[in-house]
């Protein structure tokens, strides 16, 4: 395809900085679960961008930080192994705020030495109305790196100057034929856009003990024209914490269950019905074996 270009752009961060909320505004749907906590994101999640110039294969990447566990090793080992595959890096960084120590750490550990081109992605610029400030705290990114790196500002919230975003990445990709079909937007499997969603109201209805202690497991998942079933347990690493997530006479799970039922309701077009089971898995983030599974 003469003039057309293609490619893998992975965006990484740290947490709370808005990559999936990037991802499903570029996409103009949700495919990544968006929450004000650390973590959200366990895993990295294909999001597919096509128009006449071209096809983004965006890489949504779990928000970086120094691992204090198994689960924090595994994130960052998603976030890495996103980097080389990539044929540009948007390093995604919250421009209210000037670079703190986790922005540092994400360049020495993940950009510094990375031959793909980087371009610094100045996100939340509406919530800083100053414009001094706003360019001295864009100077504290750029000082993060050896050399001059490109800019862009915008706001993934409200759509502001992604326009001009997707032109530069697109002008900045290989010459190629799309790499997937047009009309697709993620290879992920229903299923695990459920597993999401059900962790992703899990994350806004509960408390901070939770939600880094939970891990959601399709164990069954039927579909049929009429009505998509679904079966799944969610686990935590406590008695006390499995008390939380069931709630009063069960009010907290029903909650959970609600919304993520309606919200597949919606994306599905058609009924569901959703089962949750809570299990105690004591210390799953410490000791699970097959740590990709459970995230």
């Amino acid at each position: 395809m003469k003039d057309y270009k293609s490619g893998f752009v992975a965006i990484v961060g740290r947490p709370n900085v808005g990559k999936s909320t990037l991802l499903n505004k570029i996409l103009g749907q949700k495919i990544a679960i968006a929450t004000d906590k650390a973590q959200t994101t366990r895993k990295r999640i294909k999001g597919i961008y096509t128009n006449e110039q071209g096809q983004i294969v965006f890489i949504d990447t779990p928000g970086v930080h120094k691992p204090l566990d198994k689960l924090g090793e595994f994130l960052m080992e998603e976030a890495k192994y996103s980097i080389p595959d990539a044929d540009l890096v948007l390093f995604l960084v919250d421009v209210s705020e000037p670079a703190g120590a986790g922005d540092k750490w994400i360049v020495e550990n993940l950009l510094k030495d990375c031959k793909i081109p980087v371009i610094i992605v100045l996100n939340k610029v509406d919530k800083l109305k100053d414009p001094i400030k706003k360019e001295q705290n864009l100077l504290t990114y750029k000082l993060l790196f050896d050399k001059n790196m490109p800019t862009a500002k915008i706001s993934a919230q409200t759509g502001r100057n992604l326009d001009t975003l997707i032109s530069t990445i697109i002008r900045k990709l290989p010459d190629g034929d799309p790499i997937y079909p047009e009309d697709e937007l993620t290879d992920e499997t229903m299923r695990s856009i459920a597993q999401e969603i059900i962790r992703e109201k899990i994350l806004i209805n509960t408390k901070d003990e939770i939600p880094h202690s939970v891990a959601v497991i399709i164990e069954r998942y039927e579909e049929s024209d009429e009505i998509d079933r679904i079966f799944a347990v969610i686990h935590v690493e406590h008695e006390s914490q499995k008390g939380i997530m069931i709630g009063k006479k069960g009010s907290m799970l029903k909650t959970i269950g609600t919304q993520a039922r309606q919200e597949l309701e919606k994306m599905l077009e058609k009924k569901v019905y959703l089962e949750l089971n809570v299990k105690v898995s004591k210390d799953w983030r410490k000791k699970t074996p097959d740590l990709e599974n459970w995230v």
